[in-house]
């Protein structure tokens, strides 16, 4: 990894974050059971959700540490995504967190017919375009594949967010407070996508995205 960023925190007060950002996630439905992991970038490496974890239930001192080849230092076993978060981080340095959910609404976008392949979700909100940008669709692969990896590497030179059919979303940000909310919108985002299917919608259109882009200095 030739290029990282300083976290700005230690690495105690991270660890405590994820555990606190996991348990919320959990709390309002965001995520169930064992599914979603969150990863955050240090300066000698990064530490991820560790495999079969409830994020509801995350010990800080027990979360998975990894060095930039890959390799498990210490915790827990991490989860078996890793490489996807590996994979996002290589491509995108200003990366300080990825957050990934199974969260209903943006899961069950994943799983329709007709999609954009390029753009998923179509810019409803000035919201989603400020923290998501255009969202593109990953074909799916199964759990713990790793050609997964590839694929994510190639959208995520141009993509901070994507979504993973039949599976759910990636959100990539510079911290962990902009990711979780980055993938927070999403899933409104998402969820007002779902409840507009059979009504005509008037999405923002290219003049309003490039004011957007110019007045908060948007990298979309």
């Amino acid at each position: 990894m030739s290029t990282m960023i300083s976290t700005g925190r230690d690495e105690a007060a991270l660890r405590e974050q994820i555990a606190g950002y996991g348990r919320s996630l959990f709390d309002r439905g965001l995520t169930a059971g064992n599914s979603g992991n969150i990863s955050v970038r240090l300066d000698d490496g990064w530490l991820l959700t560790p495999t079969n974890a409830c994020l509801g239930r995350l010990d800080p001192a027990r979360l998975s540490k990894l060095d930039w080849e890959g390799r498990h230092v210490s915790g827990d076993a991490p989860s078996k995504e890793a490489f996807l978060h590996r994979a996002m981080y290589e491509e995108r340095a200003g990366a300080g967190a990825i957050v990934h959910l199974h969260s209903t609404h943006s899961a069950a976008v994943s799983c329709m017919c007709g999609l954009n392949h390029d753009d998923c979700i179509p810019p409803l909100t000035a919201y989603f375009v400020m923290k998501i940008g255009r969202l593109p669709l990953i074909p799916y692969h199964r759990p713990g594949d790793t050609a997964l990896g590839s694929a994510i590497r190639e959208r995520a030179r141009n993509h901070g967010a994507m979504l993973l059919a039949n599976h759910g979303p990636v959100v990539s940000s510079a911290s962990l407070d902009a990711a979780i909310h980055a993938a927070e919108e999403l899933e409104e985002t998402a969820k007002l996508f779902l409840l507009l299917r059979n009504t005509a919608v008037s999405p923002l259109n290219p003049e309003q995205i490039n004011e957007l882009k110019s007045t908060f200095n948007l990298d979309l």
